[in-house]
């Protein structure tokens, strides 16, 4: 349809020295091009709930935040021990309803960083309910006003997990850690999580997945993949596997496209960290 529609427009075209001219009338009404228009719209399906739903794991309502600190580079060493002698006593109090998940320094990618993984068991609620316990709680805010006069910046994001990856759970180390983070095409979501359900079967073979998260409150449409190596040798051969196996030349093909800005952060656990 729109191919004929472009030739009977050329054929009621005579060029001259100063463009085209139209030997017989020409009219293009936006019915006619209805065909040609639809080779260029790309087609959404409209869909009655938020990707959120479809991707969570709806049984578990677990909700986690990651922090990024940015740290003056003299103050690293002061700032791993103010969070060493904190953050454990409120991952191991029954009150607060909340896990420290893991956490850790960066050693390639952002320098002098560190990153926390906290993990809400109850959602929203549970955050709410930690948040104002923290306040009333004088070891935390003395915590948190001495980390303020070394930290640089710092940003955080709530994140929900996908329902494909397993949850992330205590493992003995030593390991190092990958923070691999997508900026996705707004919109592509849930194309992104289709690929990564089958594509997740092929990288759990050694065991490297650690958990697979998307945003929900922070900068959005941001997707964190968290892998566990033994070092950076075994990374390097545990993803050039990855090629060999089938089906993952497909998944990079088709979830490339979804993506406008990816990172990569290698991380060294703290001594407190639950993953170690």
């Amino acid at each position: 349809m729109a191919s004929r529609v472009l030739q009977r427009v050329a054929t009621g075209l005579q060029r001259t020295r100063t463009g085209f001219q139209a030997t017989v009338p020409v009219t293009i009404t936006f019915r006619g091009l209805s065909g040609l228009k639809s080779l260029f719209v790309r087609q959404v399906n409209p869909r009655k709930d938020a990707h959120s739903h479809l991707l969570s794991k709806k049984e578990d309502n677990n909700l986690y935040k990651i922090q990024f600190h940015n740290v003056k580079p003299e103050c690293l060493d002061a700032y791993n021990e103010l969070c060493e002698e904190v953050l454990p006593s409120i991952h191991a109090d029954p009150e607060y309803p909340c896990e420290l998940v893991g956490t850790w320094n960066t050693w390639y990618g952002e320098q002098d960083q560190a990153v926390h993984l906290w993990r809400y068991r109850g959602g929203y609620p549970a955050l709410t309910e930690v948040m104002n316990k923290l306040r009333q709680n004088k070891v935390f805010m003395n915590y948190r006003n001495e980390r303020g006069k070394m930290l640089l910046s710092r940003r955080n994001q709530l994140l929900l997990e996908f329902s494909f990856w397993g949850e992330p759970v205590p493992r003995p180390g030593p390991n190092i850690y990958e923070l691999r983070s997508y900026q996705l095409r707004p919109g592509t979501m849930i194309e992104w999580g289709n690929y990564w359900a089958r594509a997740i079967e092929i990288r759990q073979q050694n065991h490297e997945a650690v958990g697979g998260f998307f945003s929900q409150i922070g900068s959005l449409y941001q997707v964190h993949h968290l892998w566990a190596y033994k070092d950076l040798q075994t990374r390097d051969e545990i993803r050039n596997a990855a090629w060999q196996r089938e089906g993952w030349d497909e998944v990079v093909y088709y979830t490339v496209p979804l993506i406008q800005h990816m990172d990569s952060r290698i991380m060294i656990p703290m001594k407190s960290s639950p993953l170690k």
